[in-house]
């Protein structure tokens, strides 16, 4: 079965993000891959030649924990703005449990799905965990401002965890962009901001009965007066 195409020329379409929304995924976006390069020569030697796109190695420890407080501070921000669109409901279980049925393609079968679907909001809470536990632990263990004046226990304890916190976040983002890809459609909405009003219908039909609703309001607030009190149609 085609996949409807996210935008067409013909069909301004359904406003999906804004930009603001789609500057601050971005920011997030670079900057955890900025992230992921300098953090791994800092967990294992044999990355350590990723320590030359940031200067060497010194400059690498340096700017790797004030990149990490730059992407905090933007998810704060996308967590807080994207928050009740993550909320999980009982068609999102539903999905779930279908999940044989999404990765099989068969969408006819699956439940309404919102804005998100399941597992965008499964990426959602899942960051919202990782991120303020990358935060803590990754204070703990920065030289030279904290680290000295932690216990070494507990500065141990701070790194494997931050190790293996940073390791579940790399693992739900790759398959978060794997499932943008898969999706034709989701990453250029991304990039452009509009979908097609067809590709809203098939991918997030409950999200487009609630625009689509939107849009009849609008234009019932904007016909003049004596058009709402006949019911005589716009010319």
């Amino acid at each position: 079965m085609s996949k409807p195409k996210p935008h067409a020329k013909s069909d301004p379409g359904i406003l999906r993000y804004d930009a603001l929304s789609r500057i601050n995924h971005w920011l997030i976006a670079i900057s955890f891959v900025m992230l992921v390069l300098s953090g791994l020569p800092l967990f294992h030697p044999f990355f350590w030649s990723l320590t030359g796109l940031f200067g060497g190695p010194t400059m690498t420890r340096i700017l790797h924990p004030y990149i990490g407080l730059f992407m905090t501070l933007f998810f704060v921000i996308m967590a807080i703005r994207f928050f009740k669109v993550s909320l999980i409901k009982r068609h999102d279980i539903q999905w779930l449990k279908q999940i044989k049925d999404v990765l099989s393609n068969h969408d006819e079968r699956l439940p309404p799905v919102g804005k998100n679907n399941a597992g965008q909001k499964l990426v959602y809470w899942i960051m919202v965990l990782c991120v303020p536990l990358l935060l803590v632990t990754g204070l703990l263990i920065w030289q030279p401002y904290f680290a000295d004046a932690i216990p070494i226990t507990l500065r141990r304890l701070a790194a494997f965890g931050h190790a293996y916190v940073a390791f579940l976040a790399i693992i739900t983002l790759i398959i978060h962009i794997y499932s943008g890809i898969w999706v034709k459609g989701s990453f250029t909405a991304m990039i452009r901001g509009r979908v097609s009003k067809p590709w809203a219908k098939h991918h997030h039909d409950l999200w487009y009965e609630e625009e689509m609703e939107k849009e009849r309001k609008e234009r019932e607030m904007s016909k003049p007066q004596h058009q709402i009190m006949t019911g005589e149609e716009p010319k």
